[in-house]
């Protein structure tokens, strides 16, 4: 058995099982993957692929199994790798961010603008998902850090650090009836459609909770993940938007009003998280401290620093 059948194996299940992505991810042809493949088989002495036809579309048992023991030894290869590049101080490579897009738009830009002064050198690669993808991600080592505020904190295959807190803005038109109260009440909002953040992303299931303890039941008329897109829909009239107070920016937000909503929804706290054990490289760690650092220095009432 040999490190190359075992990152074969990996690829091939990050690859949903598609053997010509895998050669392609690997440089290889696609002979030279099923090679691989066969040969991890023939060592062990039992399948490890539930084959229809001539086709891979899963894993035995003993694959499964097998698949938790290649991960961790390919992240210990992986690690032993990453302490002899900064050992010899090479400030080279990929940084991968998984996130959602709400980090991205409005969180992320002035962290990658430090890091980029400090490490022009290394390429910032962000890739977005929902929640779930997200945990998957750094939990198979897929990307360096995840940056989101559900499920994060859950998994335990992975490390994570609480950076700030944030809650919620109602944002309208100039002339919207809610701007006349001071403290919208949840009873209040319920009596305009709403535009918010679809059901996994941004805090959803504690905005639906938060209605559902008060016995009311708000008019959602749509969701999206993205903010951007819910001020499209609340500036076309569609309705209110209650977004992440982050979200919402006094200078180019110039056609919407905001209103404070914390008085009505608990507090939410994004977290950074990464694989278990594995070795932070030196410009990593300047990442996650400059994004510490961007959170806890911002003075805009945004959010607030855990």
């Amino acid at each position: 058995m040999d490190i190359r059948q075992l990152q074969a194996m990996i690829t091939l299940i990050n690859s949903e099982f598609s053997v010509s992505r895998t050669a392609e991810k690997m440089f290889l042809v696609q002979s030279a993957v099923s090679q691989q493949l066969k040969r991890l088989e023939q060592e062990l002495g039992s399948p490890l692929f539930v084959r229809k036809g001539k086709r891979l579309t899963g894993l035995t048992e003993l694959g499964q199994q097998v698949e938790q023991q290649a991960r961790e030894s390919l992240n210990a290869v992986n690690n032993i790798k990453l302490l002899a590049l900064d050992h010899i101080q090479l400030a080279q490579g990929i940084l991968r961010i998984g996130c959602t897009h709400t980090q991205a738009r409005y969180i992320l830009p002035p962290v990658i603008k430090a890091f980029n002064k400090s490490y022009p050198e290394v390429e910032l690669q962000i890739h977005q998902g929902n929640p779930q993808q997200l945990v998957e991600w750094a939990g198979n080592d897929i990307v360096d850090f995840s940056i989101c505020t559900e499920e994060l904190a859950e998994s335990s295959k992975l490390e994570s650090i609480a950076c700030y807190q944030w809650n919620r803005s109602l944002i309208t038109l100039p002339d919207h009836p809610l701007l006349q109260i001071k403290k919208p009440a949840l009873k209040d909002l319920c009596k305009y459609p709403i535009i918010t953040y679809v059901v996994g992303f941004t805090g959803r299931q504690h905005f639906n909770n938060s209605f559902a303890k008060a016995g009311l039941k708000p008019n959602t008329v749509l969701s999206a993940a993205d903010t951007d897109i819910i001020k499209a829909y609340v500036l076309d009239g569609l309705g209110i938007g209650i977004i992440a107070n982050m979200s919402y920016n006094r200078k180019s937000d110039t056609k919407l009003k905001q209103v404070d909503l914390s008085h009505l929804f608990p507090w939410e706290t994004t977290r950074i998280a990464y694989l278990k054990n594995k070795v932070i490289r030196r410009y990593q760690q300047t990442f996650i401290d400059l994004f510490l650092q961007v959170v806890r220095q911002d003075d805009s009432n945004r959010f607030k620093a855990c």
